[in-house]
């Protein structure tokens, strides 16, 4: 089961967004598989992509569509097949879902956004999503986004979802956020996918800087295996629907108020995708503390966090921190002075001067070790710099349900 994660229970409508699901039995039947979210005139969009080179056909067209001018209506997504590895064919299977969409919506097929999750290298079943649309369709209503959640679902076991509210200028805000994401999880912009909206206006170019700097802060500190999927988009919808006038400046306390909140929903949903990783057991917060910059810091931190030995000696609560010291070591920053490092196990100082730290205990590891939530910190000495990362261990059924994912 996920790591101290549970259902949610509530995801408030966000004004000028309506969502809609469909069973459309794209992988398995009699499961909800399809989602459509319908923007109202005038909503602004703005997203993060994933950098693999082999990026799928989704991402591609909805670049496409956004580089357009005639404005996003709609967002269409699937799961169960990932439209991924299709070569020319995946295109125009892409580019064919938003022409089915956009004839029930009365819209421009380039003021549709495709996205798909699932299986590699099969071909998009356009035929049984066409079928799922216009169903999704009929049920569209702006309190719909636990449905929604629950529809952009692959091999999670919790769905993902979560509201804020804030007070901007006088006027209250909301922000509403669902995200998926259980393995094939390493993002170098967001995670799986992952869609926020609120009902502010924001300009544009304002919104597209919200996104990335919010997808920094949250969706690029995580990992679960050390893989970046070929479909990862987080995406950011600003309505406009609030009395709130349209933010258009980032020095304003407007722009840092609704930065910190989105920031706060994608960190929610980020560690969301962690706690839920494939047969995660432990959730592990890695905190960089003292480096030059941040890149180091990252840099070690996510040596320590895709280390297969780090991940399995966690999941059996055994302290063998070792190991920790070596992907520290490994990690590729030429200068490190080991004897100025510190290694903390939450509370517990593990090494420092080179070695084992001459307070450390194996019995105070061990009672570290034994926790659902763990907190490795690592004080490097060589600046001011700080970073935090989250990942999980690495259990048997991670192996598991990776085995049997096309099945």
């Amino acid at each position: 089961m996920p790591v101290n994660l549970n259902p949610p229970v509530l995801a408030l409508p966000v004004a000028g967004v309506s969502l809609g699901f469909a069973c459309a039995n794209i992988k398995r039947e009699n499961r909800k598989d399809l989602l459509v979210m319908e923007l109202c005139a005038g909503a602004k969009v703005a997203g993060v992509f994933t950098t693999n080179r082999f990026c799928a056909a989704p991402v591609i067209v909805a670049k496409e569509h956004l580089a357009q001018a005639d404005g996003i209506r709609a967002l269409v997504i699937n799961t169960g097949n990932a439209n991924a590895g299709t070569g020319e064919q995946g295109l125009q299977d892409a580019r064919a879902t938003c022409d089915a969409l956009a004839g029930l919506l009365g819209c421009k097929p380039n003021q549709i956004l495709p996205y798909s999750t699932g299986v590699i290298m099969e071909s998009l079943p356009v035929a049984k999503i066409a079928a799922g649309l216009p169903a999704a369709v009929a049920n569209m209503v702006a309190d719909n986004w636990l449905n929604a959640a629950e529809a952009i679902m692959t091999t999670d076991i919790v769905a993902k979802a979560i509201s804020k509210q804030v007070v901007v200028d006088g006027v209250n805000i909301t922000i509403t956020g669902i995200a998926k994401g259980s393995g094939m999880i390493h993002p170098n912009m967001a995670t799986m996918l992952g869609y926020i909206a609120t009902d502010a206006g924001i300009a544009q170019p304002l919104l597209q800087q919200m996104v990335s700097d919010a997808a920094n802060r949250s969706f690029n500190c995580i990992t679960v295996d050390g893989d970046t999927s070929t479909n990862d988009a987080l995406m950011l919808i600003a309505t406009g629907k609030s009395a709130l006038p349209e933010v258009n400046a980032a020095d304003s306390a407007a722009y840092n108020t609704l930065l910190d909140a989105v920031s706060e929903v994608a960190i929610f949903l980020a560690q969301a995708i962690v706690r839920d990783g494939e047969g995660a057991t432990k959730f592990i917060t890695i905190a960089m503390e003292g480096g030059r910059d941040e890149a180091e810091c990252k840099k070690i931190g996510y040596a320590i966090a895709h280390s297969p030995l780090v991940k399995t000696a966690f999941f059996a609560s055994d302290p063998n921190l070792g190991r920790i010291l070596a992907a520290i070591g490994y990690a590729g920053v030429e200068d490190l002075d080991v004897s100025a490092l510190q290694l903390y196990l939450d509370d517990v100082l593990v090494a420092e001067k080179g070695g084992r730290a001459a307070s450390y205990r194996e019995e105070d590891g061990q009672r570290v070790m034994q926790q659902s939530d763990i907190t490795i910190r690592v004080v490097l000495g060589r600046g001011a710099v700080s970073t935090t990362l989250w990942t999980c261990d690495f259990s048997y059924d991670y192996v598991k349900i990776n085995a049997s994912y096309r099945s």
